[in-house]
């Protein structure tokens, strides 16, 4: 499955290494994720020379491509919330996953869309039997 991993950049670096877990569960689980260099430590400097609109007309190519969008919402990010929606109006399914206790967008946790999973989840074993429960029972 090509999945397109979501998660804060610009807005905050702190949970990377959760980011890069994620990633690497999805890729040992046979799925392509298109985004896996999002969640790497050189991010920033590998993102940095590309202009604004080069991002967002490759990030919006790789949506539209993508199965399904798997956002990591613990920490605020307005580029992540905009994926989201951007996701959700092109018809493809999101799951939304952050760290029981944080205090998430009621734009994300308030939305009816049948297409929108929110999970909180309380350690990295909990996100991932998650993730794969969600995947493996996601309608073809």
């Amino acid at each position: 499955m090509n999945i397109y991993f979501a998660c804060s950049i610009t807005g905050g670096r702190q949970d990377e290494a959760r980011y890069q877990q994620i990633v690497r569960f999805l890729e040992t689980q046979g799925h392509h994720v298109l985004t896996a260099g999002l969640a790497s430590s050189e991010v920033k400097i590998i993102e940095g020379p590309l202009d604004a609109h080069s991002v967002y007309q490759r990030d919006t190519d790789w949506i539209r491509s993508a199965d399904l969008l798997i956002a990591e919402v613990t920490t605020p990010s307005h580029g992540v919330g905009y994926e989201v929606g951007y996701a959700l109006q092109h018809q493809k399914p999101v799951l939304c996953i952050y760290q029981e206790g944080a205090t998430v967008s009621k734009m994300i946790t308030g939305n009816q869309d049948s297409r929108l999973t929110t999970f909180a989840y309380s350690d990295i074993g909990s996100a991932w039997r998650f993730i794969r429960d969600y995947l493996e029972n996601l309608p073809a």
